[in-house]
């Protein structure tokens, strides 16, 4: 094969990657395939058969040696968000009066938060609140 033929392949074979769910599968197929394809410009890839096997070798070795740390990396940028549950238990104190299942601010560890009164009863300003639960960027508080 020419050496665009496994450039072609190796960038269709990374582009689909974005369509697929997060696998990092057939990244490294394409990886492997541009592999191939500098070699075969570079006029050491040989025959067809030694082509196809060392893109088949690429592939398999380069997936079984980066995927992993790729997706523990992949998920060590997620887990900040994680923190924010912790906010669950914590004392907040409403900066104005919110209703039962209405919306104000709060100040939790000395930040402002949108506030949503999780209770059956009014909230008074300045009293202390549990946070009951965490919606994105909403806390959901009662009054002790």
């Amino acid at each position: 094969m020419l050496w665009w033929h496994w450039a072609v392949l190796g960038l269709a074979l990374a582009g689909f990657e974005i369509l697929t769910p997060g696998g990092f599968y057939l990244l490294f197929f394409g990886l492997g395939g541009l592999a191939v394809a500098v070699l075969a410009l570079l006029g050491v890839a040989g025959p067809l058969w030694l082509q196809v096997l060392l893109f088949s070798v690429f592939s398999i070795v380069s997936l079984v040696l980066f995927r992993n740390p790729l997706l523990r990396m992949m998920t060590r940028k997620t887990g900040a968000s994680q923190q924010v549950d912790t906010l669950v238990g914590e004392l907040a104190v409403p900066t104005e009066p919110i209703a039962a299942g209405a919306i104000g601010k709060a100040e939790l560890r000395g930040t402002t938060w949108t506030a949503r009164n999780a209770g059956r009863e009014i909230v008074p300003a300045g009293c202390r609140c549990r946070v009951v639960a965490v919606d994105g960027l909403v806390i959901a508080i009662e009054s002790e």
